[in-house]
Formats: structure tokens, sequence, C-alpha cells
């Protein structure tokens, strides 16, 4: 399996989800200590992408999807994990696709975003562009496979760095997820002085709906 794709970020009600691809003939050259992002510290995980990404043997593609596309009612989660896992792999390896002679398809694990693995494979293959491609999928992938389990660290440092850039602007906002304490407190002040949702904020999800629902009655209450 050369590539290996794995996303961060789906589940926050803050920020955009960001998927990655990791391409690599021989796994080998994987540094040592690669494995599911979410065992490591955010030290070693950045200490492992810098090493990733400065390697001119590995290939990698990075897609984002943005709080905008996750509160377009005409999708859902599913399909948008399927566009950002193909968007990734298509990053990854479209010169290498372009350029190579082999009639073999370049062939890639991806971590299962849905119940039905087999279902989320052929839909990232129907989805990506290039052509002679090979994709499988499955659950814990980022556990059992070093390409997938490169893949999610680079994703999450991605996805970390992005909510970063975002707490220098705005202040405090934690980890973006529904419980987390600091993310429903920035919330529920953010509204509170400006009467509507940060722009990165995923209007769709309960947890912001929520937090624009209680302004309102709050200031029912003192009207």
């Amino acid at each position: 399996m050369p590539f290996g794709v794995d996303e961060a970020g789906k589940g926050p009600a803050l920020g955009s989800m960001f998927a990655a691809a990791v391409y690599l003939e021989d796994t080998d050259g994987l540094p040592d200590g690669i494995r599911d992002s979410k065992r490591l510290t955010s030290e070693r995980r950045e200490e492992l992408a810098a090493t990733l990404r400065d390697d001119d043997r590995i290939a990698i593609g990075v897609a984002e999807i943005t709080p905008a596309r996750i509160d377009d009612p005409q999708t859902d989660m599913n399909s948008l994990a399927v566009t950002a896992h193909a968007e990734a792999i298509e990053d990854a390896v479209a010169d290498l696709e372009r350029s190579e002679d082999s009639s073999e398809p370049v062939s890639g694990l991806c971590d299962a975003c849905d119940t039905d693995a087999e279902r989320f494979a052929r839909r990232v293959s129907d989805t990506c562009s290039l052509e002679r491609l090979a994709v499988d999928a499955r659950h814990g992938a980022d556990d059992d496979s070093p390409l997938v389990g490169a893949a999610s660290i680079i994703a999450k440092v991605e996805r970390d760095a992005h909510i970063a850039t975002l707490a220098a602007e705005y202040g405090p906002i934690g980890s973006g997820y529904p419980g987390d304490s600091t993310t429903r407190a920035f919330l529920t002040s953010y509204v509170d002085a400006h009467g509507e949702l940060p722009p990165f904020a995923r209007e769709s999800w309960s947890t912001c709906e929520d937090a624009l629902a209680e302004a309102e009655q709050t200031g029912l209450e003192q009207f």
C-alpha cells in the first residue's frame, strides 16, 4: 500500500476538518515512532510531521474542509470525509500518477469514516479524479498501517496549527470539540458580545445552535 489516508477534526464544533495522504513506496523509509496520532504527544507529532515533510522520498497531500462546506445543507459529514480523502490523495499522488509508466494502479489504504468500510473505499475511489487508482479502507487503519498512521499525524498537526492560528486572533478557544469546557465558554462569551457565532463555527452543529438559543433566551429575559 504505497499511500495511506486519514482525517482529523471530523467532530469539532469549531474550525475545519483536514485529511492527509502520505505516499511512500517502501514503508521502511518512515521514521521510527509512527503510530495513530492520538497516541502521541503534540510535541512528538510535530517532530514526526517535520521529519515526514523533510524527506524527499515521501509525497504528502492535505485537504481542508471548511465550516462553510460543512454547514452546506446539500451535503453531510460522511460525504465530506469522502471528498477530503479523495482531495488529499489527488494532492499527494497526482504528479506521480501522470509520470508513472506502469499499468498497475497506485494503491492505498484509508481509515474508514463510514460504518461500511468497503462502501467508503468505493466512494473515495469514485470521487477521486485520478486514473489507475485502487483504494481500500479499514476501521482502525491508523493503528494497523504505518502509512495511515503517518497520515493521521500530518492531518492532526494541520488541524492543531489551524486552531492555534484562530486562538492567536480570538483568544482561548480550546480544542473546538463540544465536550471541551473552554470551547463552550468561548462560544458563550463570543455570542454574548457579538450577537452571532464566530466565523469559524460550524453553525449547523447543535453546540453552536444551543449557544445562540441560550443568548437569545437571556436577551428575552432581560427585556
